[in-house]
């Protein structure tokens, strides 16, 4: 059975606006000054926790008299996420019609991203994504995430496929060192949040400009 795994945020969509404005929304919560939707580019990848304590880092001239628990912060951070999750996100060029089509062809679709399951979820909602999935890992749905290997050897075994007959596709040296320590095939795209740093320094097997050539990396396997 083939298989191909996305990232979501900076794979499938771009929803680095809405991220800003929870974290900005969150620090002004606190009276902190806001960061650039450049810094939060750079930061999005290893789940909204890590995002936000480089926001907060970001801000320790500001608050280093300041007393708060950080569950404190990660509370507010959840509210205001909930209310823009899913409200600004843009899809990436061929991302629909790429789904559309490899689902059709009989070719089984999963997202593995280190976003928690309820963003994820509202998102997939939004935006009418759960047709295109077999499966959704999220940050929080397993004891590991990327870049642990697991998130991805228990996606091809649960759908039943194999190494050699699966294919990821992300946009940051996270996915590409998820894939690789899997044994799996990773492709890249340029356009994502790979920390500020181009995505090829990471030697995916492929960087592609878009995702609308996965259709055919199947039937060469086949």
């Amino acid at each position: 059975m083939s298989l191909v795994m996305y990232d979501l945020d900076g794979t499938l969509l771009d929803t680095a606006t809405e991220i800003t404005q929870a974290v900005n929304l969150t620090l002004e919560d606190f009276s902190c000054r806001h960061v650039d939707e450049a810094d939060v580019r750079r930061w999005i990848g290893h789940g909204t926790g890590w995002l936000m304590e480089q926001a907060w880092a970001a801000n320790a001239i500001h608050i280093a008299n300041k007393s708060v628990p950080w569950s404190e912060v990660m509370h507010r951070f959840m509210i205001h996420y909930g209310d823009t999750a899913g409200t600004s996100s843009q899809f990436f060029p061929k991302v629909i019609e790429t789904l559309q089509k490899v689902k059709s062809i009989g070719i089984k679709q999963a997202i593995i991203t280190n976003k928690e399951t309820k963003f994820t979820e509202r998102i997939l909602q939004k935006y009418e994504l759960n047709q295109y999935f077999d499966m959704v890992i999220s940050g929080d749905t397993l004891p590991f995430k990327k870049p642990h290997p697991g998130v991805i050897e228990h996606c091809i075994h649960t759908l039943r496929s194999s190494p050699g007959n699966s294919l990821f596709v992300g946009d940051s040296e996270i996915d590409v060192a998820t894939a690789k320590a899997a044994g799996v095939v990773c492709w890249a795209v340029p356009y994502g949040y790979n920390h500020g740093r181009p995505i090829s320094m990471a030697d995916p097997d492929r960087l592609v400009p878009d995702i609308s050539d996965v259709p055919n990396y199947f039937r060469g396997i086949q």
